[in-house]
């Protein structure tokens, strides 16, 4: 069976068990099936996407978190012709309304089809179901997006940070977090610890290098090399 036949299986199959669900849809695009959930019916829609015997999503490969606040927003418009960019120093508000979104990867060993669920969150409230029940592997996944995002998983049973240190301020990959931190952090020999500080480099937004028009590779510009003498000429 092609990847395009199992992709036209797993649709009708969605179609069937979903149809009477309105706010649930799905989408096929690059040969990937999205399916779009609200967040009141994550649970019971995984719980689904796991047990029904047409479906049979034993794996749970990944759970990211997404800050959807400057999507498809370019930070600064520029060409070629030099150093046009410049340092920012606005303040970033982002958009409160479905800011967030939880992405869920899932596969079927049995199938042998693949299946990405997407539910989307506020800023205010950015808390969403665990899946740890359906799948043990969701625990550290869910504490990687609160611990980047700050999204909620009610129902985890030890939801703390995985990746940043003890006592860190913010989420590092919310689209407002400074990049260069809120804090530094160094060890003192003095105190014999590590000490945090406030950061005292000054942000700044990165300039590409850019190649201007170089007249060494104009047409003309290199003289002419001189012509080469036959053999037999030179002894005349």
């Amino acid at each position: 069976m092609t990847l395009a036949e199992r992709l036209d299986e797993l649709a009708d199959e969605l179609e069937e068990i979903f149809e009477e669900e309105e706010d649930v849809s799905f989408h096929r695009e690059l040969e990937e099936i999205t399916l779009e959930v609200p967040r009141d019916k994550l649970f019971e829609t995984m719980k689904t996407l796991r047990n029904a015997r047409s479906l049979q999503f034993d794996t749970c490969m990944d759970i990211c978190g997404v800050d959807l606040s400057a999507y498809g927003m370019s930070e600064w418009t520029t060409d070629n012709d030099g150093f046009c960019r410049g340092v920012d120093r606005r303040m970033f508000n982002p958009e409160p309304a479905s800011r967030f979104a939880v992405v869920y990867h899932l596969l079927s060993v049995v199938k042998n089809h693949r299946i990405r669920v997407k539910t989307l969150l506020d800023s205010d409230y950015p808390v969403v179901p665990s899946v740890v029940d359906l799948w043990a592997v969701a625990d550290w996944f869910e504490r990687e997006a609160f611990d980047m995002f700050g999204i909620l998983f009610q129902g985890h049973p030890d939801l703390r940070r995985i990746l940043t240190d003890y006592g860190f301020i913010g989420h590092p990959l919310r689209k407002d977090f400074p990049l260069e931190g809120e804090v530094e952090m160094r060890y003192d020999p003095e105190q014999k610890r590590v000490v945090y500080e406030p950061v005292s480099i000054e942000m700044r937004t990165l300039v590409p290098r850019v190649i201007r028009h170089d007249n060494r590779y104009e047409e003309g510009w290199k003289p002419e090399e001189p012509a080469v003498e036959e053999e037999g000429e030179a002894d005349v």
